[in-house]
C-alpha cells in the first residue's frame, strides 16, 4: 500500500542512501584530481588529520564508561592496518583509473566479504551464495581482462583496497559489539595518521591554500554522507538501503564523462553489472534469514576506503549514548 509505513521508511531510507552515495562521488572526484599532483599517501595523511575533530567530538559525547584500552588489541591491530591499506589503495586507484573502473571493482567488497566471514566468523557459505561469489568474481575478470588488457598498479591498488576493505568489514562484524565505539574510530584515524606520516618525508609535495582547502572540503563530505547513511539506516531495511551503494556507478559516468574525459568501454560496464548482480543476490539471500547467521555483508554498512574508518553502526551508538 502507498500509505504503509514500512514502504514510506523504506523509501526515505532509499533516498537518504542515495543521497550519501551521490555525496561521496563528489568525495571521489576530489580525490581523483587532488591524485594527479599528490601521494595517495599524502592525501590520506591530510584527510585523517582534518577530521579528527569529528573524533574529538564524539570522545567528549560518548558516555560510555572505560578506558582507551582496547578489548581485543590484537584484532584492533588488524582493523586499523586493513583500513590504511584499503584507504590508501582506493585513493591511488582513483588517481589513475577511470572512476567507473574502480568502483566496479570495489563492488566485489561484498563477494570477499563472503568469502572471509568463513574462516573469520565461522559462516556457512551453501552452494546458492558461493555460485553467486564466483559468478561475482568472473565479473572482476570481466572488467580486468587479464591477457587483453594493460593492468597497471591502479588496478592491484583497487584489488587491494576491496580485499582488506572486506576484512575491515569481518573484523568490525566480529568484535564491534565488545569495543567502546570511539575507539573503533579512534585507533584506525591514529593508524592512518601514524603510518602515513612516516610514508610523507618521502612523497611531501608543498600545497598551496586552495588544495588543503578542497582536503577539508573532503573531510566535510564524509562527515555530510555519513550522517546521510545513518540516517538512512535508522528509516530504511538494511536490505533496501544497502544497494543504493551501486549508484556510484551512474556517478562515475556522469562525472568521467563531464570532468575528466572518462568514456569506460562496454565490457567494463558489463563486469560491473555481473558484479552488482551478484552482490544485490548476496544481500537478498542474508535478508532472507535461513541462509546466513552473521549477516557480514548486510551489517557492513559503511563505504569502503575511507581513511577515518568511520562506520554507521559505530556513529549510531555514539549516538544514542548522547541521549
Amino acid at each position: 500500500m502507498a500509505n504503509d509505513p514500512d514502504t514510506t521508511s523504506n523509501l526515505s531510507g532509499a533516498l537518504f542512501g542515495l543521497a550519501a552515495f551521490a555525496i561521496f562521488s563528489i568525495h571521489d572526484v576530489i580525490i581523483k584530481y587532488l591524485g594527479t599532483s599528490y601521494s595517495a599517501f599524502q592525501i590520506v595523511f591530510f584527510s585523517s588529520l582534518l577530521s579528527f575533530p569529528l573524533i574529538t567530538l564524539l570522545m567528549i559525547r560518548d558516555a560510555q564508561p572505560g578506558t582507551l584500552r582496547p578489548e581485543h588489541p590484537w584484532w584492533m591491530l588488524l582493523r586499523s592496518l586493513s583500513g590504511v591499506t584499503a584507504a590508501v589503495g582506493a585513493f591511488y586507484a582513483f588517481s589513475v583509473l577511470p572512476l567507473a573502473q574502480v568502483y566496479a571493482i570495489l563492488f566485489a567488497a561484498p563477494l570477499l566479504i563472503t568469502v572471509l566471514s568463513v574462516p573469520l566468523l565461522g559462516e556457512t557459505v551453501r552452494l546458492r551464495r558461493g555460485l553467486a561469489v564466483g559468478v561475482g568474481l568472473l565479473g572482476v575478470l570481466v572488467v580486468l581482462r587479464p591477457g587483453s588488457a594493460d593492468l597497471g598498479t591502479g588496478h592491484a591498488a583497487a584489488l587491494v583496497s576491496a580485499v582488506f576493505g572486506a576484512l575491515n568489514a569481518i573484523v568490525v562484524r566480529r568484535i564491534g559489539n565488545e569495543e567502546r565505539p570511539v575507539l573503533m574510530i579512534l585507533y584506525p584515524m591514529l593508524a592512518s595518521c601514524g603510518l602515513m606520516a612516516i610514508a610523507l618525508p618521502w612523497v611531501y609535495r608543498p600545497m598551496p591554500l586552495a588544495d588543503l582547502g578542497a582536503l577539508a572540503i573532503v573531510a566535510v563530505l564524509i562527515l555530510f554522507a555519513m550522517s546521510c547513511l545513518v540516517a538512512a539506516y535508522r528509516r530504511g531495511a538494511a536490505v533496501v538501503v544497502a544497494p543504493m551503494q551501486y549508484s556510484q556507478i551512474l556517478w562515475a559516468a556522469l562525472y568521467g564523462a563531464l570532468l575528466f574525459g572518462e568514456y569506460p568501454d562496454t565490457m567494463t560496464y558489463l563486469g560491473a553489472a555481473i558484479i552488482i548482480a551478484s552482490g544485490l543476490y548476496i544481500l537478498r539471500r542474508e535478508s532472507s534469514g535461513h541462509s546466513s547467521r552473521n549477516t557480514p555483508v548486510l551489517r557492513t554498512q559503511t563505504r569502503i576506503g575511507l581513511p577515518a574508518g568511520l562506520r554507521v553502526g559505530i556513529l549510531s551508538k555514539v549516538a544514542k549514548r548522547r541521549k
